[in-house]
């Protein structure tokens, strides 16, 4: 069966983007889905070899610049990678896609000469793995007041704290370290980002336990106790960490919003083939009767206008125009319609829906973390607002 999301990607992206897509997709159905039931019952991570064959076809280096070894490409092919993953699985989907969002990409954009050409030719092998440190325990959507210090002594900087949330953590050769340099700074100016290796003294990982979301994905906690590093450790300007937080997250808001709408397209598939298939009161199939296809086409209404909505943010965002707002705006509505939608799509098929190899329980459960991932919605809602309260 055709995909309905196919169908719309061709009418909005060019030939050779869709292309792209489809080498992705295609890789996704060869590579991911066959073992997905597999890893999930073994409750394991997404396994070496997949990443590797990921970097094997180019995904770590999408859009790292062709001079650095990477593929060239835009956040259009990033956010194109996310849809063809998260058909089958937001986890496998995050494991490229922080790598690249929350780590290749803010060194891209932020980085000096040397720093990029220390570190992105490996990352765009997927050789070398790098992971964003912003949220703290108890201080997740406060992103502009860190808890990590950074105290200079002499010409080196001294880190102290904890991050959390760290998607990738467990592959991670460095963490970019979100932390206060000047407390008494003004809003904006009072944080700086530093490259630290995770071999580093004083550096310690531990995969958080018990998380029921995203579970082949990684996710770890990351202590600092008197890390030293050097002046060129910093990325970007000092105290101007908020800058390349504000700068990385709005492009990673758009690969959340993308990961939402992935899961929708497969529960939108599977729920429409189901609805023909299960065959109930007066021996017809329950697609025939009225609720039911208004929950199928809301998805499919969804599903276009989500993608529509998200293609056009990639364009701005590639022309340095996507506001704060912007990028805030389609991730809150994308990720809270698929989830939405969802839930009654496993309504429409009922008791199979809870079994793991029907799929839909997975992208239910995953779908969770579109909503508090890259800023809570609640939290964006509050940014959102804002130029509201002054017109």
């Amino acid at each position: 069966m055709a995909r309905r999301i196919d169908s719309y990607l061709k009418d909005l992206i060019p030939e050779e983007k869709f292309a792209f897509y489809e080498m992705v997709r295609d890789f996704g159905d060869a590579e991911i889905a066959p073992h997905l039931l597999h890893w999930e019952r073994e409750h394991c991570l997404v396994p070496d070899e997949a990443i590797r064959k990921m970097g094997e076809i180019g995904l770590f280096g999408l859009p790292i610049a062709e001079q650095y070894g990477g593929q060239g490409g835009d956040h259009t092919d990033l956010v194109l990678m996310g849809l063809a993953l998260a058909y089958h699985s937001q986890a496998v989907a995050i494991t490229p896609g922080a790598a690249i969002s929350l780590g290749a990409k803010p060194l891209q954009l932020c980085g000096t000469e040397a720093q990029k050409k220390a570190h992105l030719p490996a990352l765009a092998k997927g050789e070398r793995m790098f992971v964003f440190g912003l949220s703290e325990p108890g201080r997740g959507s406060d992103a502009a007041n860190p808890q990590v210090t950074a105290v200079k002594k002499g010409d080196r900087w001294v880190l102290n704290g904890e991050k959390c949330w760290s998607t990738n953590a467990r592959w991670a050769s460095h963490v970019v370290v979100h932390a206060l340099t000047n407390p008494t700074g003004p809003n904006g100016k009072r944080s700086t980002c530093f490259i630290v290796p995770m071999q580093q003294k004083g550096v310690f990982y531990q995969e958080m336990q018990g998380k029921k979301v995203w579970e082949q994905s990684s996710t770890g906690s990351i202590m600092l106790e008197n890390v030293e590093v050097a002046h060129d450790a910093i990325l970007g300007n000092e105290n101007d960490g908020f800058k390349v937080m504000v700068t990385t997250l709005n492009g990673g808001r758009l690969f959340i919003a993308s990961l939402a709408l992935g899961s929708l397209a497969f529960a939108l598939d599977k729920t429409r083939v189901y609805a023909e298939e299960r065959i109930q009161f007066d021996d017809k199939p329950i697609g025939r009767f009225q609720r039911v296809q208004d929950v199928i086409v809301d998805m499919d209404i969804a599903l276009e206008r989500g993608l529509t909505w998200l293609m056009h943010c990639c364009r701005l965002y590639e022309a340095d125009k996507l506001s704060r707002e912007q990028a805030a705006k389609v991730k809150v509505d994308c990720s809270r319609t698929a989830s939405d939608l969802l839930t009654l799509a496993m309504e429409v098929c009922g008791g199979v829906a809870c079994f793991d190899e029907f799929g839909l329980i997975r992208h239910h459960n995953d779908l969770f973390v579109t909503r508090v991932g890259e800023g809570s919605n609640f939290a964006l809602k509050d940014l959102i607002v804002r130029p509201l309260r002054q017109a």
